[in-house]
């Protein structure tokens, strides 16, 4: 669905050239009125839409207690979201009515910024409703995410005990666990009787990953599961005499054993019946309406009107590009042999890997630390703002380290009690080599994902839902983005480190290539894995793991490198337009300062920054 183009035009060219000192455009209908009275009508109005946006934000998460405790909210902190049906059905009318109560505002009365606002809100409520009938286009248990493993980690990450009333609330969601994974069974079996199910290969790992949850006490002998470890951890940290501790303790092995261990044994049985009827079709070509669907997919995913065929042909591109950049880095080395033997030596030597134990775990957390603070020191040249919340790094936890990305991130709580944190997926560490270290350590910390994320939870004069909303594009464009703003800076002094840099955005440009081969040119998933282990120096475990997010994920990977090639494009653009005028500190601020939008309004915010100080 396309944006309302004349009037968001009108609304960010108020927006950004009020921003940078000139005249604030307002409607031809208040051109007749005294700008103070044009101020005080735009003022009321927009207050009112305002308040109208948050209040709509505001419920959304009271109906959402899973998300309440992402944000740092308590109120329903002994629930889980209701996921069946009915609930999907009540929402959508829910959606229905919140777009009419937008737009019943008076748009032309809205000042340049809540004008953004408007447009945005109205687009997203339009697509959540037409994207209804697609909602069971998806695989809800997978080896990426999905309750099996969310349960857990929710639990053990995000639900912190400080008191005895929260310890109860830990038990009342795992006594609660029973309804929510037998709401997704019955999610399962409607997208069964639709012909939408997962491929064989992921069966293997949510059955593995379900029976790690129920492996160990109380389920089993041996040492506690992981949820009762946490459990038992956060208890015995509270100001409660022995008594009471081991009365909770008590409580919660009962809910584990009476409530948690049939659910997820029920689930496990449900997907081993399911997987007898699983083949090895990988691509949403197979769905219902398969090639609308990903189509659709990809206009939401990259807001966009890319097709699959020009998507594909970009990444083929880029991934030649890119190969030749690395034949300059195998020259400054002295690398005999052509790039293929690169790659093998990149990927096989040993220089460039930690050791899988304890101590190379270590090592690792360790310097990738040390590169975000470095990193940390060199913002002000780049930056006019940043986030006041901290940011961490962490191992992925056992649990789920077999089948978790490479690296990922997770938001700080909106009342900043809990940091960012860059995950590092150390398990397998010969697919951590050392050469692509710094480059994610930019990425998924600083200047990338925390700058972005954090920095936009923070933002003031903006609506709720623009400060924790997402879009893909725009959130993995910066995040690749910010893999090369440190090289403009002098950073990646070692050139296998500058190797690793170009290693990941090769990666994100065959995801292009494999991403519509997979779901709109039928490739297999050999045929995906095939083309990355050809063409990139990864080892042969990720381009697994990768062509299996594709299969499980179609259109998400394709965000990264669509995403950068605009913000690249953009920056390009005020650099060549305003000369010495332009300020790398300023372009970033006009890409980070409004929070995060489609790729078109952002062109439009860089245009209007562009014209203002030309």
């Amino acid at each position: 669905m396309q944006f309302k183009k004349s009037l968001l035009g009108l609304a960010m060219s108020g927006l950004v050239l009020a921003g940078c000192g000139s005249e604030s455009t307002t409607a031809t209908s208040n051109k007749t009125k005294a700008p103070a009275e044009v101020a005080a009508t735009q003022q009321n109005e927009s207050e009112k839409a305002n308040a109208l946006f948050d209040q709509i934000f505001d419920e959304g998460i009271m109906r959402s207690p899973m998300m309440q405790t992402y944000l740092g909210i308590k109120k329903d902190y002994d629930k889980w979201n209701d996921i069946s049906e009915d609930n999907a059905l009540k929402e959508l009318e829910i959606t229905k009515d919140n777009l009419k109560r937008i737009q019943a505002l008076d748009f032309d009365k809205l000042d340049a910024q809540t004008k953004v606002s408007y447009a945005l809100l109205e687009q997203s409520l339009e697509q959540e409703i037409a994207d209804f009938k697609w909602r069971h286009h998806n695989y809800p248990v997978n080896q990426m995410f999905g309750l099996h493993s969310q349960v857990p980690a929710f639990l053990i990450n995000q639900h912190s005990v400080a008191n005895e009333k929260e310890a109860n609330d830990y038990i009342s969601r795992v006594n609660g666990t029973n309804t929510l994974i037998n709401q997704l069974i019955d999610g399962l079996k409607v997208r069964k009787e639709k012909g939408i199910i997962a491929p064989k290969f992921v069966f293997a790992h949510v059955l593995r990953d379900s029976n790690n949850i129920i492996t160990g006490a109380p389920f089993t002998e041996g040492e506690d599961s992981p949820i009762l470890a946490d459990f038992r951890k956060k208890v015995n940290k509270l100001e409660l005499d022995d008594a009471k501790k081991a009365a909770l303790i008590a409580d919660v092995e009962k809910a584990l054993t009476e409530q948690l261990q049939p659910a997820y044994q029920g689930l496990i049985a449900y997907l081993t019946e399911l997987e007898k009827k699983a083949d090895t079709r990988d691509g949403a070509w197979k769905f219902p309406e398969g090639e609308a669907f990903f189509n659709n997919a990809l206009n939401r995913t990259t807001t966009t009107d890319l097709t699959s065929d020009q998507i594909h042909e970009i990444g083929l591109s880029e991934v030649a590009r890119i190969h030749d950049e690395m034949r300059e880095i195998m020259k400054k080395v002295n690398f005999e042999g052509d790039l293929a033997a690169f790659f093998e030596f990149m990927r096989n030597d040993r220089q460039f890997y930690y050791e899988g134990n304890e101590e190379g775990r270590a090592r690792y957390l360790k310097e990738a630390t040390a590169y975000i603070d470095t990193m940390k020191g060199e913002l002000d040249k780049l930056f006019l703002r940043k986030p006041k919340a901290e940011l961490t790094v962490k191992a992925v936890e056992p649990f789920r380290e077999k089948s978790a990305g490479k690296a990922f991130y997770q938001q700080p709580s909106m009342d900043g009690s809990r940091p960012g944190i860059y995950y590092a997926n150390l398990y397998d560490m010969d697919a951590m080599p050392t050469y692509q270290m710094e480059a994610l350590a930019y990425h998924e910390g600083i200047p990338g994902h925390h700058m972005e994320i954090a920095m936009k939870q923070e933002l003031e004069g903006i609506p709720k839902f623009r400060k924790f909303g997402r879009y893909t594009a725009y959130t993995e464009g910066w995040g690749l983005y910010s893999e090369l703003i440190p090289k403009e800076i002098g950073f990646y002094q070692d050139p296998y480190s500058d190797f690793g840099r170009l290693a990941m955005e090769l990666w994100r440009a065959c995801r292009l290539v494999v991403d519509t081969g997979i779901h709109a040119k039928q490739w297999t998933r050999d045929q995906g894995i095939e083309y990355y282990v050809t063409n990139t120096p990864n080892a042969k475990s990720d381009a697994v793991k990768m062509v299996e997010r594709h299969v499980v994920m179609p259109s998400q990977a394709t965000a990264y490198k669509i995403g950068m090639i605009k913000i690249v494009e953009l920056r390009e653009i005020a650099k060549e337009k305003l000369g010495e005028k332009f300020d790398i500190r300023e372009f970033h601020d006009v890409v980070l300062a409004q929070g995060p939008v489609p790729l078109n309004v952002l062109e439009t915010m860089v245009n209007e920054y562009i014209a203002a100080n030309s």
